[in-house]
C-alpha cells in the first residue's frame, strides 16, 4: 500500500508558473514521483524553454509559454492542452505576482494586476480545464486542483503588499467554493499556503542578512521552506495520499502562523 501512496505514476499534469521557485519545485516532485507528463507554464519564453529542459532530466516536461494573467492568455493555454491532452490529473495554480508600496500611494493598477492574476486567473483556468480534469475522474481515481496561497491570506502582512495579502484570502476562500461546486465531478480542490521560501518574491529579503536574520526570528522553526518541503505537500494533494481530502488549506511555514 504505502509503495503507491504518493505515486503519480500516469499522470499528467499542469503547473502554472512553473519555470522557477515554487511552481518549478513542485513539477519535479511531480516527475519524480513518476508523472507521465508535466506542463509548465511562464510568460518568459528563454525561461519557460530552459526550465522544461532542466526538469526533463526527471522524466519528460514540456514548456507551453504564455501569459495566463490575461483573459486570451488563459483560453491561449487550455487550446493547446486539449489539443494535446485527452485528460489531465493535476492541475497546480502557482503563477503568481505581488505589488508592494505605501498605504497611501498604492495604485489602483497594483491592485488590479495582483488579483487579476492571483484570484481572477486560476478561477477561469480552472473553470475552461474542468472537462479535461474530469474525463479521467473517478471516486476512486480522483482529479486534483492545488491553489497557491499564502500565509500572507491568514495572518497579518506587514510588507505593504495590500492587494496581494487579500489576494490569497481570497484564493483561500475560492478553493473552499470550488471543491463544493467540483465535489460531484471527482475533482478535489485544496490549497497550499507557504510561509518564507527561496524565490524571485522574495529575493528583497533572502539577500538582505539584516532583514533575513530578523525573519528567521519570526519562524518558529527558524529557517526557510526549501525545495522538498512544498514538493512533499503538493504530492501528498496530487496523489492518492490525499484522496478523502478537498477544500482544506495547509499552511507551510514552519510554524509561522501559531505565532502570528
Amino acid at each position: 500500500m504505502l509503495d503507491n501512496l504518493f505515486s503519480m505514476q500516469g499522470k499528467v499534469c499542469v503547473v502554472t508558473g512553473g519555470s522557477r521557485g515554487l511552481g518549478a519545485f513542485m513539477a519535479q516532485g511531480f516527475l519524480e514521483a513518476g508523472a507521465k507528463r508535466v506542463y509548465i507554464t511562464a510568460r518568459k519564453a528563454e525561461a519557460c524553454l530552459a526550465a522544461a529542459e532542466e526538469l526533463s532530466q526527471f522524466g519528460e516536461c514540456v514548456a507551453l509559454v504564455g501569459d495566463v494573467a490575461t483573459s486570451e492568455g488563459v483560453m491561449a493555454l487550455v487550446k493547446q492542452l486539449n489539443e494535446r491532452e485527452q485528460h489531465i490529473d493535476v492541475l497546480v495554480n502557482n503563477a503568481g505576482t505581488a505589488w508592494g508600496a505605501p498605504f497611501g500611494q498604492f495604485p489602483e493598477k497594483g491592485w488590479d494586476k495582483v488579483m487579476d492574476l492571483n484570484v481572477k486567473s486560476p478561477f477561469f483556468l480552472t473553470q475552461a480545464l474542468t472537462p479535461l480534469l474530469e474525463k479521467n475522474a473517478t471516486k476512486d481515481n480522483t482529479s486534483a486542483v492545488i491553489n497557491i496561497g499564502s500565509i500572507a491570506g491568514i495572518v497579518g502582512n506587514g510588507l505593504d503588499n495590500y492587494s496581494y495579502a487579500v489576494s490569497k484570502s481570497a484564493i483561500h476562500q475560492l478553493t473552499r467554493v470550488l471543491a463544493k461546486e467540483l465535489v460531484d465531478k471527482h475533482i478535489r480542490v485544496n490549497a497550499i499556503a507557504p510561509g518564507r521560501f527561496y524565490s524571485k518574491m522574495t529575493e528583497f529579503l533572502s539577500e538582505d542578512k539584516e532583514a533575513f536574520e530578523e525573519e528567521l526570528q519570526s519562524i518558529p522553526m527558524r529557517r526557510w521552506g526549501e525545495s522538498t518541503d512544498i514538493a512533499g505537500v503538493a504530492l501528498m494533494l496530487a496523489s492518492k495520499a490525499g484522496a478523502f481530502m478537498t477544500g482544506q488549506i495547509l499552511p507551510v511555514d514552519g510554524g509561522t502562523t501559531l505565532v502570528n
